[in-house]
């Protein structure tokens, strides 16, 4: 159990390397939780940086969920034997997901870890990043709200693998990751719901 404790932690130490916070440290530049949404995530970087700065805060915060499975889990670490759990990589990726969102090299304040959580589930199966992909693309061009396509994939690939496959680890994680995003994108939907949600300008829908 000390393996897996030490493991988890290392993995929220790894999800807390905010993309965006940390290409801002060594670039310069404000702090990007003080422009646009005051969010750390990849939609306010593309917003307020454009999309060079935003694809490279993507690939920050999706690797860093990758490396927590394929890298931190399978880790041995010295005076402890590796633990055999086939809970330890979800684990992990769950630990980044939550670092992303509560950092602690940036006093608790990241993003809303939607980018980590891919990364993590490319590790963890890869076939699922075909509905999530699917579901995110359809949502958001339906609604136009970057958020509404972040929820909906997330639960529609958590259902998909709690009807499709067994009980499992990984049906486990996803359904915790539904649940924690609609938390953390509880700013989203509380817009969405009065109407000041900023949304994609489409040319067959309506404002």
């Amino acid at each position: 159990m000390i393996d897996f404790a030490l493991k988890l932690l290392l993995a929220w130490l790894l999800g807390s390397l905010v993309g965006s916070l940390v290409l801002g440290r060594v670039g310069g530049g404000p702090d990007i939780r003080t422009q646009g949404s005051g969010n750390a995530g990849g939609t306010n970087a593309w917003r307020t940086r454009g999309p060079g700065f935003a694809l490279a805060v993507l690939a920050i915060d999706a690797g860093k969920g990758w490396l927590a499975v394929c890298a931190v889990a399978p880790l041995s670490l010295p005076g402890n034997p590796p633990l055999q759990s086939p809970w330890l990589p979800a684990g992990c990726a769950a630990a980044a997901v939550v670092g992303h969102v509560y950092p602690a090299w940036f006093g608790l304040r990241g993003g809303k870890g939607m980018a980590t959580l891919v990364g993590a589930l490319a590790a963890l199966a890869p076939p699922l990043l075909l509905p999530l992909a699917l579901v995110w693309v359809l949502v958001l061009l339906l609604s136009g709200f970057v958020g509404l396509a972040s929820l909906a994939s997330v639960a529609a690939t958590a259902t998909w693998q709690e009807v499709a496959g067994t009980p499992s680890p990984l049906g486990t994680f996803l359904v915790a990751a539904a649940l924690f995003m609609t938390f953390t994108h509880r700013g989203n939907i509380g817009r969405m719901r009065a109407g000041t949600e900023p949304r994609l300008r489409l040319p067959w829908r309506t404002p």
